[in-house]
């Protein structure tokens, strides 16, 4: 529904080329038709958005990228436009009114942000915080991983961590497309490797 309505929105001044509903298809299409915008939903089934946006910086550089999102928090903001190289960031809150200028914007070489989110970047230009380490891991990444390799499921690591199950699925897809780690048992290796867990030989 969301899709039809985003096309109705852009079909008078966008040539469409596709559309995608996982993260796996998306990447494929954008590698088939190598649009010169690409407009990525950061919950998608499958490698999540910002895991396509990393993937496409790479295979398709001259596409350029505009995350469409509900999440205004400053890691997914900053992860988009810092580490994934997203030219825009906008809110589904803004309404389709920001989409086209958006459109316009990065096609024509400029980053566009939602004004609601704005003060956000400025605030890191001018203050900024690290956010990597494990290969690129943002600090909420990083406990989500800690939290699975400890045996944590989602709906846990949700509670834990005050978040959505959905926005804690995000994470998990993240990492695992960052770090190239296919399953549970392969997050678990990897924490215990680098020592991100404790194994109590006793028990």
């Amino acid at each position: 529904m969301f899709r039809d309505l985003l096309r109705s929105a852009l079909a008078e001044e966008c040539d469409i080329v596709g559309e995608a509903e996982d993260g796996e298809t998306a990447l494929a299409l954008a590698l088939r038709t190598k649009p010169h915008v690409i407009l990525l939903d950061i919950i998608m089934p499958g490698i999540g958005g910002l895991g396509v946006a990393h993937e496409l910086a790479r295979k398709v550089p001259g596409a350029k990228v505009i995350v469409l999102s509900q999440y205004d928090d400053k890691e997914y903001v900053m992860e988009a436009l810092r580490e994934a190289r997203a030219a825009g960031y906008i809110l589904k809150t803004d309404g389709a009114d920001q989409i086209l200028p958006a459109i316009r914007a990065v096609h024509a070489g400029s980053p566009f942000v939602s004004p609601s989110i704005t003060p956000i970047v400025l605030h890191e230009m001018n203050h900024p915080s690290s956010t990597g380490g494990h290969e690129g891991l943002t600090k909420r990444e990083r406990e989500v991983l800690r939290l699975i390799a400890e045996g944590s499921t989602i709906k846990d690591i949700a509670a834990r961590l005050n978040i959505s199950p959905k926005t804690a699925q995000v994470h998990r897809d993240n990492l695992k497309q960052k770090l190239n780690l296919r399953s549970t048992a392969a997050i678990v290796r990897y924490a215990i490797a680098r020592k991100m867990v404790r194994i109590d030989y006793r028990s």
